[in-house]
């Protein structure tokens, strides 16, 4: 995987990220390894019994850019360091 340099233009879907993001579908399966009834977010599952986890890419929608959460804090502004 190659990192962009800061302020290099993002090469995705413009028009698709512009729009705002649905909320998250509750969805629930069986862990594929220990058969405990899971619940989770758009198809994506963690069992907590066996620790079993399915893959990003079987979600059924698209996950959020970071850009895209509004918790994220303002552009420039970083995270305090830790005190001593």
């Amino acid at each position: 995987m190659t990192r962009r340099t800061a302020g290099a233009p993002f090469r995705g879907d413009c028009a698709e990220s512009a729009a705002p993001l649905p909320a998250p579908e509750l969805t629930e399966a069986e862990c594929r390894r220990c058969g405990t009834y899971i619940a989770g977010l758009d198809g994506r599952y963690a069992c907590g019994v066996c620790g079993w986890v399915n893959d990003h890419s079987e979600g059924h929608r698209r996950l959020p850019r970071a850009d895209e959460d509004p918790d994220r804090p303002p552009r420039g502004r970083r995270r305090p360091k830790p005190g001593p």
